[in-house]
C-alpha cells in the first residue's frame, strides 16, 4: 500500500529523522511532513518529555540542546570518545552528556510508538538499529539561508550569515561527538535534499515518494 497523504493509519511504522542546515527550512519540511501524513512531529517536544521523563528541569535539556558536552575540546585532543566507548559510568560523565542519554532514552520511547517525524538530536542515529527510519538531510546555500535566517528568525541582516554558520558548527560538533557519522555528509543519510530548489513542499513529496521506492525495494509494503 502507498503512502497518501493525510493517510493516519499506515500499515507500517516509518520513523522520519531529519537533520538540517540551520536557515535551510528543515523544521518546516518535517513540520509539513507530519501534517500530511497524519503522524506526531517531534522537536523540541522531546526536550519537554524527556524532562518528564526524568524529572529535572526542562530548562537544564534546553540549554543544552544539540551542543556538544565542554569535554568536547579534550576529548578531541585525546583521541577519547566516552559516549561510545562506554569507559566512563552515567554518574560520571559531564551533565550535557547525561541529558543526552535521557533525551535518547525519550527518542526510543517515541519510535516505538509508531510512525512520527524527528528533528535533530542525534535521531538517526540513536534509532540506527530500528530498520523503520529513513533519515534525512535538508540543506541550502547559504544566500537562501541567509534569507530565511532574516526573513523568518528576525536575524538582522548584516549578521544572519555568521548566524547561520556559528548554528551549523555547534549543530556539527554535538552530532560528530555523539555519533560515528558525519553531520551534513550525503553518505550520513539516505536522503539529502536541497530546499532552495524544492521548497517545502516540494521536499515532502521528495520525501513520499522516497519512502514508497525505499519500502518497495525492501520488499515491504505502506
Amino acid at each position: 500500500m502507498i503512502i497518501e497523504s493525510g493517510r493516519k493509519d499506515m500499515a507500517d511504522k516509518v520513523i522520519y529523522c531529519i537533520g538540517r542546515q540551520f536557515g535551510s527550512g528543515g523544521r518546516q519540511v518535517g513540520k509539513a511532513l507530519a501534517e500530511k501524513l497524519g503522524i506526531p512531529f517531534y522537536d523540541k517536544e522531546i526536550l519537554t518529555m524527556a524532562s518528564k521523563d526524568s524529572g529535572l528541569s526542562e530548562a537544564l535539556f534546553h540549554n543544552a540542546d544539540e551542543k556538544p558536552t565542554s569535554m568536547l575540546l579534550y576529548s578531541l585532543v585525546m583521541g577519547n570518545y566516552p559516549m561510545r566507548s562506554g569507559a566512563i559510568g552515567f554518574n560520571e560523565m559531564p551533565l550535557n552528556d547525561q541529558l543526552f542519554l535521557i533525551t535518547s532514552k525519550t527518542i526510543k520511547k517515541v519510535a516505538e510508538q509508531g510512525s512520527c517525524v524527528i528533528i535533530g538530536r542525534c535521531a538517526d542515529y540513536v534509532l540506527r538499529d530500528d530498520p523503520d527510519v529513513i533519515s534525512i538531510f535538508i540543506h541550502a546555500p547559504i544566500e537562501s539561508r541567509v534569507e530565511r535566517a532574516s526573513g523568518i528568525y528576525e536575524v538582522p541582516a548584516d549578521k544572519a550569515e555568521d548566524f547561520c554558520l556559528k548554528n551549523d558548527k555547534s549543530r556539527a560538533n554535538f552530532y560528530n561527538y555523539y555519533s560515528d557519522q558525519k553531520w551534513g555528509m550525503c553518505r550520513t543519510y539516505d536522503l539529502s535534499l536541497d530546499s532552495s530548489m524544492l521548497g517545502i513542499e516540494g521536499c515532502v513529496e521528495q520525501i513520499i515518494s522516497f519512502t514508497n521506492t525505499h519500502r518497495k525495494h525492501k520488499g515491504t509494503s505502506i
